[in-house]
């Protein structure tokens, strides 16, 4: 069976792309990672980043994108995305102004999620959504809004991109919706957390934490995902150490077996 190929996303570097965005690019190739998420592109155009991407051997396979920056200007984004040569384009988040509070929110937000995603596979990408937690406490129906999500649009036009630490955070068994969404999951976030004192969750470098993750990737393989994507939120080590750290664990665990 082909490895799943191995992913940063770049928001665990936030700090270190404010300052270096080159740098930090330069420094995620040698670490190892075939390629990288997006979290924001600081002001590089999307032709410099290309040719720092190319001239790298790394990737830029998929972009987190706001739902605001998608409703301001999607064409704007899908423009940036198509010349760097991403295959995914993500809404990664839902700010509080943004969560429906009823079922027939929930619906409407569906809609739109359905519609940018149709556009989006017109003209090349795939779209997806990923997730937290609070997703899994909203309701609509008998189903909580994650599932309602993927229920209500079409595989063609929103796919899933699944944070395991945050299913297992709401109460689910990661390995499970796995192979649920199997055929659909082409982006999972690899992470690892533990509870903090107040049971909030506290992101650890892979192997710290509660997250089964051979299990996890035993069944992303089966489930045909094509990338995983280390990500930690807050780093107790300083970031670069951080995602060093974790990729070495992936190359123990899952690279050399």
């Amino acid at each position: 069976m082909t490895k799943i190929s191995i992913g940063l996303q770049l928001f665990t570097l936030r700090e270190e792309t404010a300052s270096d965005f080159k740098g930090t690019l330069r420094k995620a190739a040698a670490l190892g990672y075939q390629g990288v998420e997006f979290a924001g592109y600081g002001d590089l155009s999307a032709e410099e980043m290309k040719a720092t991407l190319d001239e790298l051997g790394l990737k830029g396979f998929s972009s987190h994108v706001s739902l605001h920056a998608l409703r301001q200007n999607l064409q704007k984004e899908i423009d940036y995305l198509k010349t760097i040569g991403a295959t995914y384009m993500i809404c990664p988040y839902l700010m509080e102004e943004d969560r429906p509070q009823t079922g027939e929110g929930w619906t409407a937000l569906f809609a739109e999620l359905q519609a940018i995603g149709a556009e989006a596979a017109k003209q090349g990408l795939v779209f997806g959504y990923h997730n937290h937690d609070f997703e899994f406490h909203g309701q609509v129906g008998e189903e909580n809004a994650f599932d309602a999500m993927f229920q209500a649009t079409a595989p063609e036009a929103v796919q899933v991109e699944m944070d395991v630490c945050w299913v297992q955070f709401a109460g689910r068994d990661p390995v499970a919706y796995i192979g649920k969404y199997a055929g659909r999951l082409p982006l999972l976030h690899l992470k690892d957390f533990a509870l903090d004192e107040q049971g909030g969750m506290k992101t650890l470098e892979l192997g710290q934490g509660g997250v089964d993750l051979p299990a996890v990737i035993e069944a992303a393989e089966a489930a045909g995902v094509q990338w995983l994507i280390v990500e930690q939120d807050h780093c107790q080590n300083p970031p670069l150490e951080s995602v060093a750290n974790s990729y070495a664990w992936v190359q123990r665990h899952y690279l050399t077996v």
